[in-house]
């Protein structure tokens, strides 16, 4: 494939600049393009659905960004100019795009997003009725455009306007309400205050047309209005500004609870009503509560960056099975798939990213989805006088934890990078002290007794990077560890070692 084509895939998505004008990163993702890929969707649904273009029903949604209305138009016009049925649902979540295949029976969807990026980045994300694509497919459907390979042009095709998303929150409301199961059914969340802050993404809908007419008190939410150019913090639960402006808004509204979502909302994360975050390996310990009540004993796949505080929590005190594996979440979620499908039992994917996708919702990463569970559980709790943050108070949070990166300098950095790992693991298996983790799925993974912790050393996918994670209960285990790892290291004439050697001097 072309250079140019094969630069759009981001894992499981197609990303590129969309906005002119950023310095170094020139526009190219313009109509033409996008149309291009638009009729390779079709091209690539007609393979799998045996049907003709013509025949093939899709919709179309975005987030807040603002290239996006331009990149709709040139995606819905590309696909009538091929024959397609369009269903143009405007500002959505990228979850309600895979649910509307399913609800209006159609063959596929589109969703122009590009996630937490920045204002001027965008992209396309497809599913299916079987759920999104894999990263195989994006380059099928890349290749397709490499080669010109798209459906001739036919009549027919025409589209429809629509507000999927008012069917999408009417759905999320009859699960709290039926879930609930209160006596004053149809407003369930009457006294209880919860805030939104939406970060001027697509999840404004959550406060206004979920919580507010079940009777929740939604004051104090903030950047419920959509905004392209995200003016007040990154909607990115990853993120440490967003999650800071969640718990202030919690703390300055007294809200029993907060929420804050992405820009497309298939993530989401939490915030207690003491302004606590409810993030990252808290937020798995929580939605794996939640998710083991109904399955006792089940497997939870997570990341391979969890806690080692959080294997205790979901083994020891919930009961269950914690399966490590690959980064990223179409990993996470297939793995859970695959997993079912062997006979082992297995409720819940999730990414300490906060994708989190559960089997009751077709294994979908939806935070809205998330959320929703854990208000029901909040709402559960408080009926019989017990708080959330009792089913979690088990875990035991690390003392300290950090993520470096090591840039590769070898032309070909896959073959370095896998070579450091397996001269990293040999160096590993002679010391007595290293003790390496027996489900190594992705990089390899020691940890220390002394130093009440451990390191995760991996290869990233797609580009020349070695990310190392460092974990400890105890202070200053983390650059003892590090030391450690920095006499194998410093052997490894490829790799930068900048980020190491600044942190163990720090």
């Amino acid at each position: 494939m072309d250079k140019f084509w094969k630069n759009f895939k981001s894992g499981t998505d197609i990303r590129g600049v969309a906005v002119d004008g950023v310095e170094g990163e020139p526009l190219n993702l313009t109509d033409e393009v996008v149309g291009k890929m638009a009729k390779a969707f079709l091209r690539w649904l007609s393979q799998k659905t045996g049907k003709k273009s013509d025949a093939l029903k899709v919709a179309v949604g975005h987030d807040s960004r603002i290239s996006a209305d331009r990149i709709r138009s040139a995606v819905v016009s590309a696909m009538v100019e091929c024959g397609a049925k369009v269903l143009d649902c405007g500002l959505s979540s990228t979850p309600s795009m895979f649910m509307i295949t399913l609800d209006r029976q159609l063959d596929g969807s589109v969703q122009i997003t590009a996630s937490h990026h920045p204002y001027h980045r965008n992209g396309l994300k497809f599913f299916t009725p079987a759920g999104g694509l894999d990263g195989c497919d994006i380059e099928a459907i890349l290749g397709f455009c490499d080669e010109g390979s798209f459906p001739e042009a036919a009549e027919g095709g025409s589209a429809e306007p629509i507000h999927y998303m008012k069917d999408y929150a009417a759905h999320l409301r009859d699960i709290i309400c039926k879930d609930i199961n209160s006596e004053n059914y149809d407003r369930p969340l009457e006294g209880l205050h919860i805030v939104v802050d939406a970060g001027n993404g697509a999840g404004g809908f959550y406060a206004y047309d979920v919580l507010e007419p079940l009777g929740a008190d939604i004051s104090g939410s903030v950047f419920l209005e959509p905004d392209g150019m995200f003016p007040n913090h990154i909607p990115n639960p990853e993120d440490k500004e967003a999650m800071r402006s969640i718990c202030n808004a919690v703390l300055q509204s007294h809200a029993d609870l907060g929420v804050i979502f992405d820009t497309d909302v298939d993530r989401g994360g939490a915030v207690d009503s003491l302004g606590a975050e409810i993030n990252r390996n808290r937020l798995v310990a929580l939605a794996s509560a939640i998710a083991l009540e109904n399955c006792p004993g089940g497997t939870i796949v997570t990341d391979s960056t969890t806690s080692a505080g959080l294997r205790t929590f979901i083994e020891s005190s919930l009961g269950g099975v914690h399966y490590r594996y690959r980064r990223g979440y179409r990993n996470v979620i297939n793995r859970a798939v695959e997993l079912n499908e062997q006979g082992i039992d297995c409720p819940l994917a999730i990414e300490t990213s906060g994708h989190a996708a559960m089997r009751d919702n077709y294994f979908l990463d939806d935070g809205a989805y998330l959320v929703t569970m854990i208000i029901i559980k909040m709402a559960q709790l408080r009926a019989r006088g017990e708080s959330l943050a009792a089913l979690t108070a088990d875990l035991e949070d690390p003392l300290e934890e950090c993520e470096l990166r090591f840039k590769i300098t070898a032309e070909d950095f896959k073959e370095y990078g896998q070579k450091v790992l397996s001269e990293l693991e040999q160096y590993a298996e002679a010391r007595e002290d290293w003790i390496i983790a027996d489900d190594n799925r992705e990089g390899i993974r020691v940890s220390f007794e002394d130093e009440q912790g451990w390191f995760l050393l991996r290869l990233s996918v797609h580009d020349p990077i070695m990310p190392l994670n460092l974990e400890s209960m105890k202070q200053g285990g983390s650059k003892a560890i590090a030391k450690k790892l920095y006499g194998f290291l410093k052997g490894c004439g490829s790799l930068d070692l900048t980020a190491i050697e600044k942190y163990i001097a720090e």
